[in-house]
């Protein structure tokens, strides 16, 4: 079995944190698909200035959890800002977290996670400007690279990257192997 990841993100994504974990993902064997609002292409931000581009392969009004094995969110401050304000966005990060499935979060991302209502009593991290929202909606907010807490994985910033990635990889792959074991 190949895991899919659903990546959701719209113009003024952090460039580094979806394209490097897309390619870490893609290295693992895995499938990605980049859902937006947008139609076409979707513009990253690459630290102080627009970056490059990306192809989005679907609206996210067409998207759904039960194609995908994962939700990845990449940072920014625009993004997340933006996809907040979607109610299709918020209700597919419901779905993704009702179903269990990983939901992998950088950076200002878990804006997204607080607006689902899903960080309470739950161990986070981010960004820190984005950390009072965090602690506002019951999270228990903490400054580590990489936090794990159930289907949750979130991170602070680009730096932490390999360690969102290995997380969100390995927490696919063992999911892989226990449907593997199971069949």
């Amino acid at each position: 079995m190949t895991s899919k990841v659903l990546i959701v993100a719209t113009n003024g994504f952090e460039q580094s944190e979806l394209l490097k974990p897309r390619q870490n993902l893609k290295d693992a064997g895995m499938i990605t698909t980049i859902a937006s609002p947008e139609e076409g292409s979707i513009r990253g931000w690459d630290k102080k200035d627009w970056g490059e581009s990306v192809s989005v392969d679907m609206s996210v009004e067409d998207a759904d959890v039960d194609d995908f094995d994962a939700l990845l969110l990449p940072g920014g401050q625009m993004n997340p800002d933006i996809l907040r304000m979607n109610d299709t966005v918020i209700s597919l990060v419901r779905s993704f977290n009702e179903a269990g499935k990983p939901i992998a979060a950088i950076c200002h991302a878990p804006w997204l996670l607080v607006e689902a209502d899903i960080v309470e009593d739950r161990k986070v991290t981010s960004w820190p400007s984005v950390r009072t929202d965090l602690r506002n909606a019951g999270g228990h907010v903490v400054d580590e690279e990489c936090v794990i807490d159930g289907n949750l994985i979130t991170s602070r910033n680009p730096d932490d990257i390999p360690a969102f990635s290995k997380a969100l990889i390995e927490m696919l792959q063992t999911a892989e192997s226990k449907v593997a074991e199971d069949a």
